[in-house]
């Protein structure tokens, strides 16, 4: 259940950044790219990367290659906010599991 509210967390933080963001630039894409590639790779190293990031991840890279740039910065930084919560959810399962366990 923590996850689920985690999960609509980030989209409703992604759609509050959309409000906010201005017509983007090619160079605004990248940032957001670069941020959001990093901590899908930091993700993936600990083996608990979402699929929704890597579908996020490329709706970006093709909506950026299209020009489309608001949209891709909007999907850059929701994959970065979904790899960023599966991080989150690995650590705090590492710390959790213990208590889980019949001793």
């Amino acid at each position: 259940m923590r996850i689920h509210q985690l999960v609509v967390s980030v989209a409703m933080l992604s759609l509050a950044g959309l409000a906010s963001a201005v017509a983007g630039p090619a160079d605004d894409f990248n940032a957001a790219y670069a941020k959001a590639e990093a901590a899908s790779r930091q993700a993936a190293a600990m083996k608990t990367q979402w699929l929704p990031t890597v579908t996020a991840l490329a709706g970006a890279k093709k909506a950026g290659d299209a020009g489309r740039y608001d949209e891709a910065i909007t999907l850059a930084r929701y994959a970065e906010e979904l790899a960023n919560a599966s991080i989150a959810q690995a650590k705090e399962q590492a710390a959790d599991w213990t208590q889980a366990v019949i001793r």
